[in-house]
């Protein structure tokens, strides 16, 4: 490109533009459509005529008579390849004949003045016919593609430097699918709306969770004339898969079971055994394998467990890591759903008892005996007074004494337990000590006399 080129070609891009009512139209056929392209363009409007066969564009400038002006043509190459075109005068208006090709115009409206660059498209050598839509026979997870009959190809358009734009035809394609719904943790119909700038080859788009037609409408510039077109598929089934999961374990609400400080929380679940915890699944419509899958691999390796619902109660109560995922796919296998990895970790047992309580002295403070534990599945304890008399039975950890035999408070001293438990580690448990019970009101030492 010569210096001179150059130079011209950084003027264009530095122009600040005049009011784009300087520009009009005549026979154009119809309504001329006026797009704002971005500002890097060097351009001041795109206008799309119906038809440039026998149209003609005209200038008026405020500051300088017609026969002042000069017009400059340029193509795909920029404006520093910008050619005079001849022009005619109207009043005070200069005018040039339009081309059926598609060009950029530069109008300088005297010499040292800042010119007016734009692009002229002629829609008659672009315009968009819709026959037929279809969908193809063969589809990817995920995407719906879609075969169009018709032209509704790339308009194109270039900017004073040359470099090649898109003219979008705003085609629409719309069509139903599923959403979920989070508060009502369940799948929704809702329709959807994709944009289109042009079709060259297959519509690709995301694949519908519903069985749904598809319809493709436009272009833009046919809507905005009156005239759109719009064709439709048959109805069309649902390949791809979608789920939404979630865990819930049940709250633990035993005073005396050691937690971790996150156990049950966000992403961490498990703690101290047994735990209850409620896998559930919701699938879209062309989900027909589903699976929730246990395994103590986090890569799924090995499955000790395969549960064939969307809803999988299951009791942890053995020591360790437990991974858990759901799996759907269509009825092809063709499309598959993994879910997000949730971690159960059950951890070691414990079991610890206390020495002394004072049932009967202070309401609520220290008048029940109970152990403290964790992961602990099996459980029974005797409690004994001194004279090998049983006062009392507990069955599961969580249970207390409350000092009482047969109703009534026993007499303050000291007794004994004997345990025997099982942790969820396979630890076995055989413990046996005092419990002492403190002098409380009401009563002056101990008895002689076994407690009945």
């Amino acid at each position: 490109m010569t210096r001179r080129l150059k130079n011209i070609l950084t003027a264009l891009l530095t122009v600040t533009f005049t009011a784009h009512a300087q520009i009009s139209f005549e026979n154009t056929g119809g309504e001329v459509i006026e797009i704002a392209p971005p500002v890097s363009t060097g351009l001041s409007a795109v206008y799309v005529l119906p038809a440039a066969a026998n149209a003609r564009v005209l200038y008026q400038s405020a500051g300088a008579p017609a026969s002042s002006h000069q017009w400059q043509r340029f193509d795909s190459r920029g404006g520093g390849y910008a050619e005079t075109v001849p022009y005619g005068i109207s009043g005070s208006c200069s005018v040039v004949e339009l081309s059926e090709a598609d060009a950029g115009y530069i109008v300088t409206p005297y010499v040292g003045a800042k010119p007016v660059c734009f692009w002229i498209v002629n829609y008659a050598a672009h315009a968009c016919v819709l026959r037929e839509l279809i969908s193809a026979a063969a589809q990817d997870c995920g995407q719906q593609r879609l075969i169009l009959d018709g032209d509704a190809g790339r308009i194109a358009y270039y900017s004073v430097n040359g470099r090649g734009e898109t003219l979008s035809r705003g085609l629409k394609l719309e069509y139903s699918t599923l959403s979920f719904d989070e508060e009502r943790r369940q799948w929704t119909t809702v329709e959807a709306e994709e944009s289109i700038d042009y079709v060259t080859g297959d519509i690709i788009c995301p694949a519908p969770l519903c069985d749904t037609d598809f319809q493709l409408s436009g272009d833009r510039f046919q809507r905005q004339w009156g005239r759109e077109q719009s064709v439709s598929t048959p109805t069309v089934a649902a390949h791809s898969v979608e789920a939404a999961t979630w865990a819930e374990q049940d709250a633990c609400d035993k005073d005396n079971e050691i937690k971790d400080t996150d156990e049950g929380s966000g992403d961490t679940l498990g703690g101290s055994a047994p735990i209850d915890i409620t896998f559930t699944a919701a699938v879209t419509d062309a989900a027909i394998y589903r699976e929730w899958q246990f395994s103590p691999d986090p890569q799924f390796d090995v499955i000790d467990l395969r549960i064939n619902q969307t809803e999988a109660d299951r009791t942890f109560d053995d020591y360790g890591t437990t991974y858990v995922r759901f799996v759907c796919g269509n009825n092809d296998g063709s499309c598959e759903y993994v879910s997000q990895t949730y971690t159960v970790s059950i951890g070691e047992s414990r079991l610890e008892c206390p020495n002394a309580f004072s049932p009967g002295a202070s309401e609520g403070v220290n008048d029940e005996w109970k152990v403290s534990y964790k992961s602990i599945t099996k459980f029974e304890c005797h409690i004994f007074n001194r004279w090998g008399i049983e006062v009392a039975k507990l069955t599961h950890p969580s249970q207390g004494w409350d000092g009482r035999h047969n109703g009534k408070l026993v007499p303050s001293g000291v007794y004994y337990y004997v345990i025997t438990a099982h942790g969820a580690d396979g630890k076995n448990y055989k413990l046996s000590g005092d419990i002492n019970i403190l002098g409380y009101k009401g009563t002056r030492g101990t008895t002689s006399a076994p407690a009945e």
